[in-house]
């Protein structure tokens, strides 16, 4: 190896040790938040019909996990689906995830029923003036749920402010238009 790679790469491992410490599956949530997505399969999701419990791809490949990453995949012709977790959050929670999307990609978050439009913002809205939304990069939604209300934001921006939300239910993800992935899904009970 010459010289100037081994420089180079010394110095990549001093400036990113975390990027070879850890792969994209190794995702450990902060104290006290448990993740959802194990980042290797859908164990814990499925349809209302079935579970996809050791399974790295729906029934239909409309979602796929891998290195880290669920992925809602794109279908023509179109075909909306909701994916599922196998358990439902009666207690007030905290909810943490990040999301890319593709350009005019049309997903949504549901919160134990009702529907957070999860998208390419400034192409398909509803939010279309969000100020620190990055298209095509990594966002993160922080969704709270206090007595029957949610609060939803988009890195740190205000999507809802009430959202109202039934007493219990599971955690959706919408497959409507193009690609969009969802990483670091975690969430934690609130006293």
């Amino acid at each position: 190896m010459n010289r100037a790679v081994l420089l180079s790469l010394v110095g990549f491992l001093a400036v990113a040790p975390s990027r070879v410490a850890l792969g994209a599956d190794d995702f450990q949530p902060e104290p006290g938040y448990i993740s959802l997505f194990n980042g290797k399969d859908l164990t814990g999701w499925g349809y209302k019909t079935n579970h996809f419990d050791g399974k790295t791809a729906s029934s239909d490949g409309r979602y796929t996990a891998k290195a880290g990453i669920l992925v809602v995949n794109p279908r023509e012709p179109r075909l909306m689906q909701v994916l599922w977790t196998t358990r439902e959050f009666p207690k007030d929670f905290h909810l943490k995830l990040e999301f890319r999307a593709a350009v005019n990609a049309d997903s949504g978050i549901f919160i134990r029923k009702p529907q957070l439009q999860c998208r390419d913002y400034l192409v398909a809205g509803p939010y279309k003036e969000l100020k620190k939304y990055k298209p095509q990069e990594w966002n993160e939604i922080e969704v709270t749920v206090k007595d029957g209300v949610a609060h939803c934001t988009c890195n740190g921006e205000v999507l809802e402010d009430a959202l109202k939300v039934p007493d219990t239910g599971p955690i959706g993800l919408e497959a409507d238009r193009g690609q969009m992935e969802y990483r670091h899904i975690r969430l934690k009970e609130l006293p």
